[in-house]
């Protein structure tokens, strides 16, 4: 099948579809004599799977080690355990930090004195002295991403 089509079916986009196989996390598919990539069902059975990890905010190396494992059909499942208990790990200290996060927000809105002007905008002064938010990671809405180069595909 064409990658417009194996895009429709699993719901990715084909740039992310290109991008997958260009990370190695999809095998390139063989093409065709006209040089279209044919994608068969072992590409659909993989796209799914790494759009189910990917929904589970998994990254990409952690979806890179599970398809390994996966191919490993006769190792012990206690590296797919320990792979998954430090993800749930990890969004537990998220599920903290975004806690942690909507407190500042509140503690800022609550500095808002509405029609005022914006020189005494409570909200601006406290994003211009509030400490905290220096903790946030350049670049990150939320610190503890999986990292800066993360895929956001």
């Amino acid at each position: 099948m064409k990658i417009g089509k194996i895009a429709k079916q699993t719901g990715i986009p084909v740039d992310t579809i290109r991008y997958y196989e260009k990370m190695g996390l999809l095998h390139a598919p063989l093409r065709n004599s006209n040089g279209y990539r044919s994608y068969n069902n072992s590409h659909l059975e993989r796209l799914r799977f790494i759009r189910r990890c990917r929904s589970l905010d998994m990254s990409q190396d952690e979806i890179r080690q599970l398809i390994h494992l996966s191919e490993t059909q006769e190792a012990d499942c206690s590296e797919v355990d320990a792979l998954v208990a430090h993800h749930l790990q990890h969004v537990r200290e998220r599920l903290q930090e975004l806690a942690q996060l909507e407190q500042t927000l509140v503690q800022l809105q609550t500095a808002c004195a509405s029609g005022k002007a914006i020189r005494e905008c409570g909200i601006l002064a406290g994003l211009h002295t509030d400490l905290e938010l220096q903790d946030i990671e350049a670049g990150s809405h939320v610190p503890g991403i999986h990292g800066a180069n993360q895929d956001k595909h």
